[in-house]
């Protein structure tokens, strides 16, 4: 099996090349050949042909070119082990993994996600939230595999890097304006003014919107699938020195979007007498069966962030990352309409799912940093300090006639209940403390070429929390743990050549346990833990115009953190979801090639190509008579691609701009409880632009045609047969062509 995925990947990569965001898309010319590109994975600035890790970067360049502006677009699989998709149909909450290791559910309170997050150096601890506008991104960096000595607890498929543009001190901007289909548009401010007395500021804002690509027929109700964002940041730098700098900056999200359309795919032979409204629609649909209520699922997020940086010395410097955010998230989802609906005469249906989340939290980190001769080292403390609460009610909003050929709307919410508001509720808190530190050490042998790398975190968190309503009822089901745990990392490292690079890295990480807010009784679950052992190099040639870059690694999964589901019972709209660790280890083993060229100026292919396998071990269902069951591992194609091509040439009146991108996947299993699989997935983007159009007083014009999947392709990304003896399986489509046209001034 490995060996076929090595084999294809070596054709996919000498057939075509693309960057796959795995290697920036920017090339300089030909005879300066490929751009550098600086990483701070290691909590330093160091370059990524030269860090012992596996990483994916996207420049701004490779965002503006894939139209890329939350993470959410970074679901079309351009990263081929990132995978990122909404929690079921819901938008408004990421699920995202790193490598298979991959969360069902992680958008409650009271447990993690398994990549870390992470936003000029803060943490996010919630999916909710993730889906915002991203506010004039320097880059995002992708780091692959357990980080669990600089990065945490939390970082045991990796970590995502996003790092803003920092105030300049100089005047200059950008003023950006696009409409689109499905009735949108965007708009971009981003200012930098001249600095006074030490202090630079920076304004950034973004507004962006678009109707929903599936049409709700109840009328005065908001369509499935549409979204509006907005952000606006501050910021403010203070440099009374050049060894000294201050950063301040605020910022404030708000998203609202609504949740993806679920369809009948086909009819069980089995399935029971049903009403004609029940129909299949086994290609993307443009409208719903029935109008249901639906409302927008609002998100707001605020944060502040303070970093301070101070060279103590030449060698020694201090820095300070301080942050404090919020959270306050809606989750509507009447995405179900009635497809899974049985006909009952005058009987309520379609549930309607509503949740809210809650999360405030704090974070301190302080890092000490150190370069000598052949020393560099980094330690340092963290403090991180959470709470929130949720609270869910699922209502059913529609009624049958006596026939079944006729639905009619509930005349409110309250009437349609099931339960009291609120059916479940609960409230969370975490506190984590940890040390760290990582040195790397060059012995004077081979020429200076061999480094080890050596490092380890010491964590202890302490988790608890109450669920105080059941099923509408008062409760008092509580939790409190506490965890300690240690994580090591060894890297050897080899300069082969100054442009051949190998390394080989053992490290563990851990997500912390807690309990599970969906589940009857808020039953805990304990910690699970990732060691993996991956060996790669990176690699330049052709005089800098070409890089190359594989890593292999395998990964044993311990008392991983598995999710099952109960089915619905018949009169109930309770989701129950319990949490437990599985018995024994998983393994799971991967290979990811990355490969840029720029054969002549102003013409750069890449390619990049992520093969990952696993096996998850045996778990005992609670909802199966304890039965044990193997899981899966849930959107991870055993095979990605991502293929890209830019072509630059100036055209004496501008630059003509042209990129064009194609991601590929096998099929994937939505579910941790379903052998079902997905559509295979190819998604290709476009953007044509004429840029550096010169209209005086040094400011330039950019005119740009873009698209995001090209080529409309129908795929259905989430596939399940839950409700097949009933009516038939149902699915979730990819988002059909979307394209517009942007304005952008430079100034």
């Amino acid at each position: 099996m490995m060996l076929r995925a090595i084999l294809a990947a070596t054709t996919a990569c000498l057939a075509f090349a693309s960057p796959g965001f795995a290697q920036t898309l920017a090339a300089a010319d030909a005879d300066a050949g490929l751009t550098e590109i600086v990483v701070t994975a290691e909590r330093r600035e160091t370059k990524l042909q030269k860090t012992p890790i596996s990483i994916s970067v996207a420049t701004a360049a490779d965002l503006e070119n894939r139209r890329v502006q939350s993470l959410a677009d970074l679901a079309d699989g351009s990263i081929p082990s990132l995978r990122i998709a909404p929690f079921f149909s819901r938008t408004s909450a990421l699920t995202v993994g790193i490598r298979g290791i991959v969360p069902f559910d992680a958008n409650q309170p009271s447990r993690d996600a398994t990549v870390g997050i992470y936003v000029d150096g803060v943490f996010l601890g919630r999916s909710q939230g993730l889906g915002a506008a991203l506010l004039d991104i320097e880059r995002i960096e992708v780091l692959k595999g357990p980080q669990g000595t600089l990065f945490g607890r939390n970082a045991v498929g990796g970590a995502v890097n996003i790092v803003t543009r920092k105030p300049t001190g100089e005047f200059g901007g950008r003023l950006l304006g696009g409409i689109r289909n499905f009735n949108g548009y965007s708009a971009e401010l981003h200012l930098d003014l001249p600095e006074w007395n030490g202090l630079s500021f920076k304004l950034d804002g973004i507004a962006t919107r678009r109707d929903g690509t599936v049409d709700n027929p109840l009328e005065g109700q908001e369509d499935f699938n549409r979204f509006e964002r907005r952000g606006l940041r501050a910021s403010v730098l203070w440099r009374p020195s050049s060894d000294f700098s201050a950063l301040y900056a605020f910022d404030i999200s708000y998203d609202a979007t609504t949740p993806n359309y679920l369809q009948l795919l086909s009819r069980s032979p089995n399935a029971l007498p049903n009403s004609p409204l029940v129909r299949v629609q086994a290609r993307r649909a443009q409208t719903a069966l029935v109008g249901v209520p639906q409302e927008d699922s609002v998100g707001k997020t605020n944060g502040h962030l303070l970093t301070l940086d101070w060279n103590i010395s030449n060698n020694v410097e201090f820095r300070s990352i301080s942050a404090y955010r919020e959270v306050d998230q809606t989750q509507f989802d009447n995405g179900f309409g009635i497809i899974a609906s049985v006909f009952r005469p005058n009987a309520n249906v379609v549930r309607y799912s509503l949740a809210n989340l809650v999360q405030h939290q704090f974070s301190q980190e302080l890092q000490l940093l150190g370069t000598s001769e052949r020393l560099t080292w980094v330690t340092g403390l963290f403090y991180y300090r959470e709470k929130g609460s949720d609270d869910a009610w699922a209502p059913n909003t529609l009624r049958w006639n006596a026939d079944g050929s006729a639905l009619t709307v509930l005349p409110s919410l309250v009437a349609g209940q099931v339960t009291p508001f609120p059916d479940r509720a609960s409230t969370a808190r975490a506190t984590s403390y940890a040390a760290f530190a990582q040195a790397t050490y060059t012995p004077p042998i081979f020429d200076d070429r061999l480094k080890l790398t050596a490092g380890g975190r010491y964590t202890h968190d302490k988790r608890s929390g109450v669920l105080f309503k059941v099923n509408g009822a008062d409760t008092n089901f509580t939790f409190d743990r506490s965890y300690n745990r240690f994580d090591p990392m060894v890297t050897l490292a080899f300069d082969a050549t100054d442009d051949v690079h190998v390394y080989g890295k053992w490290g563990t990480a851990y997500r912390a346990g807690g309990a599970n807010s969906r589940s009857v009784n808020y039953r805990s679950f304990d910690p699970e833990s990732v060691e993996t052992f991956e060996v790669g190099f990176k690699s330049e040639f052709l005089d800098n115009k070409a890089r190359l870059n594989a890593a292999y690694y395998t990964t044993r999964y311990t008392d991983i953190q598995i999710d099952f589901s109960a089915q619905l019972v018949a009169g109930t709209t309770r989701t129950t979801i319990e949490t437990v660790n599985a018995p024994g280890n998983g393994r799971i083993q991967g290979l990811e090639i990355d490969f840029t060229v720029a054969p002549i100026k102003g013409f750069t292919l890449a390619a990049s190509y992520a093969h990952t396998k696993g096996n998850l071990p045996l778990a005992q269902n609670p909802f199966n008579n304890n039965n044990f069951q193997r899981p899966f591992i849930v959107f991870t194609p055993d095979n990605a691609y991502s293929f890209a091509a830019d072509f630059n040439e100036d055209v004496g009146f501008g630059v003509v701009r042209a990129h064009l991108d194609a991601n590929i996947a096998d099929p994937v299993r939505g579910l941790p409880g379903e052998a079902t699989f997905s559509d295979r997935s190819v998604l290709v983007n476009g953007r044509l632009a004429l840029t550096d159009i010169e209209i005086g007083n040094g400011t330039r014009a950019e005119i740009a045609l873009w698209s995001r999947n090209l080529l409309n392709r129908q795929q259905v990304y989430l596939r399940s047969v839950a409700a097949q003896a009933a009516t038939g399986p149902y699915g979730i489509f990819n988002e059909p062509r979307t394209f517009g046209a942007d304005i952008q001034v430079r100034f």
